[in-house]
């Protein structure tokens, strides 16, 4: 996997050393050269371009491929507070959702395997480097997985449109957020299986939200919940 631009590259420099390192002959960042203890291929801004889908602000490194952390090692954590991804599709959204649970301090992030983004170079550039930061689960079934949050204790609360004031609900105990796609929103399965569908309400002409900002609304109604005393 080729991860690129410079946060994301000083996020995996400091922890890991990369398989390669692509460097624009002009490149000149001191903080990331002083990280880098291995030879560097130097290269035109051309080859950067074609290699990277994004702004590479010269600088690509070639790495392992995401490594997930495992489901189990947060289920019966105290005061555990999750976000589930019903098939999002857009790695930036993913990246951005990243961003946001890393710093509002959630204690992880549920994806399935399939039909859905995956931790690639764009959600790691988009993330700024907090992909490492936070726990990233990808399991097989997401009906499953909410059945296995249920029996660790976990109450599950699906987004719509249509539904309960997402204020109304309690989400000061073990909770799981859930987000859908962001053109179809939740499957008809992965709704039924929610304890409650929350509803952020709408006073423009607009009837939806970006993923990534529903997201945002969700998750700092959980920290706000969880901290007010």
């Amino acid at each position: 996997m080729i991860v690129y631009g410079k946060n994301a590259c000083i996020e995996y420099l400091e922890k890991e050393k990369p398989k390669k390192i692509y460097l624009q002959k002009d490149f000149s960042d001191r903080k990331i050269l002083s990280l880098i203890h291995q030879s560097t291929e130097n290269v035109d801004k051309k080859f950067l371009d074609h290699l990277c889908s994004g702004v590479h602000q010269g600088i690509a490194i070639e790495v392992a491929d995401f490594e997930y952390s495992d489901i189990y090692s947060v289920l019966d954590q105290d005061d555990c507070s999750l976000i589930l991804l019903d098939h999002l599709e857009d790695p930036h959204n993913l990246g951005a959702i990243i961003r946001t649970c890393e710093a509002a301090g959630m204690s992880g992030v549920i994806l399935p395997k399939d039909r859905s983004a995956s931790v690639n170079a764009t959600v790691l550039k988009t993330s700024v480097g907090t992909a490492s930061k936070v726990p990233i689960f990808q399991v097989t079934n997401l009906v499953d997985t909410i059945g296995l949050l249920k029996k660790h204790g976990f109450w599950v609360v699906g987004t719509d449109m249509s539904n309960q004031d997402y204020r109304s609900i309690d989400y000061t105990g073990k909770i799981a957020i859930v987000i859908g796609n962001e053109g179809k929103g939740m499957s008809p399965l992965v709704r039924k299986s929610c304890d409650f569908v929350a509803s952020i309400p709408m006073y423009g002409e607009v009837n939806s939200l970006n993923a990534s900002v529903a997201a945002g609304i969700m998750i700092y109604e959980v920290v706000r919940q969880k901290h007010k005393n």
